[in-house]
């Protein structure tokens, strides 16, 4: 089983990676946050990434004991674990013990996409990484010849995968949309998300960051995205 907090709350994105899920449901993840801070190059080369305001971050998970959010949860034949796999390399897949609405704890773990590192994802995949390099990971070189996601943001001229600073904000498309998949699985879902998503400060809610920003809820996709991104 898989668990879906940022785009993955909307079945039709999950059947994009996995077409033979079944079971699609909501199950509560405790001791984890919700945090926009992951940037990966997929939005810069659909077009939805604004570099000169840094709006450009997708969603991961990381430890938090005092936090908890609500989230999807389905399965997927074996067959198909291997594109999810693909989708999700810059992350930590973990197996995690979800609990029921009622707050009771699932019989099994299940996968959630949790943070990596810069480091830990270049010694996996990134070609002109050294596995002995001991540099820092904005130090690390990079190559327009690799086609791996690191190298791939350097290109773009973002230096990071994964930030710990409040320097990016929210991709604009990918925000909206997965308010719109929060809201199609219902008010508990819906307030859930707004109250229980952070940006990258870890402390400005999704639901004041739209109270700031209104037009994000207002922009419609690019024409090609539009069903991708549509909630």
């Amino acid at each position: 089983s898989v668990l879906g907090f940022g785009s993955l709350l909307s079945e039709r994105s999950c059947r994009y990676t996995a077409p033979n899920l079944r079971n699609f449901r909501l199950a509560r993840v405790q001791g984890w946050r919700r945090v926009f801070a992951h940037c990966a190059p997929i939005f810069f080369e659909r077009g939805i990434a604004r570099l000169e305001t840094r709006e450009m971050a997708s969603l991961s998970a990381e430890p938090s004991a005092q936090h908890s959010f609500l989230a999807t949860l389905f399965d997927i034949p074996e067959t198909e674990f291997a594109a999810l796999e693909q989708r999700e390399a810059e992350f930590e897949l973990l197996p995690v013990l979800p609990s029921d609405l009622q707050g009771e704890p699932m019989e099994a773990a299940s996968i959630l996409c949790a943070r990596s590192s810069d480091e830990e994802y270049r010694r996996r995949h990134c070609q002109v990484f050294a596995a002995d390099c001991q540099l820092p990971s904005e130090k690390v070189p990079t190559s327009p010849a690799c086609p791996c996601v690191a190298c791939t943001l350097a290109s773009y001229g973002v230096d990071r995968i994964w930030r710990r600073e409040d320097d990016v904000l929210p991709c604009r498309t990918y925000l909206r949309h997965c308010v719109l998949a929060a809201q199609g699985l219902g008010d508990v879902v819906y307030n859930d998300f707004l109250d229980n998503t952070f940006l990258s400060d870890r402390k400005t809610t999704v639901r004041t960051h739209l109270a700031r920003d209104p037009t994000i809820m207002e922009e419609l996709p690019p024409e090609a995205l539009k069903e991708r991104y549509c909630g």
